[in-house]
């Protein structure tokens, strides 16, 4: 008997899409019960659509006291490293936006999937 070898797939050479209906039914936190909402992707371009970056912000870190004094200084203790040295991702997290049909307050999914494509049917 020979042995089985599986064979792995790439990510980059298959895509992965995700289908998702234009409308589903789905919790309303706001009308406090399951109401009709509208399913749409926000795109990915801008701080200012998915937050600002502020908090992760050089100056920040300094007046926090980071990258001061002696002793390990965690990620502020090497070198920063090239872009070609970085692993560069495939895919992007697709953020989903429901919006409710009776009170037309509009609520993020919580944990965006790692997709190429987001497909509406």
């Amino acid at each position: 008997m020979g042995t089985y070898k599986a064979k792995l797939y790439k990510p980059s050479k298959y895509k992965i899409f995700m289908k998702l209906p234009k409308t589903t039914k789905r919790y309303c936190p706001y009308c406090n019960k399951v109401t009709d909402q509208k399913i749409k992707q926000v795109s990915s371009g801008g701080g200012s659509k998915k937050g600002s970056l502020k908090r992760g912000s050089k100056v920040r870190a300094k007046l926090r006291g980071k990258n001061r004094g002696m002793g390990n200084l965690g990620r502020y203790s090497k070198p920063p490293v090239s872009k070609f040295k970085k692993k560069t991702k495939t895919t992007k997290k697709a953020t989903i936006l429901y919006t409710c049909s009776v009170c037309g307050k509009a609520k993020n999914k919580k944990k965006g999937m790692r997709v190429s494509k987001v497909v509406f049917e």
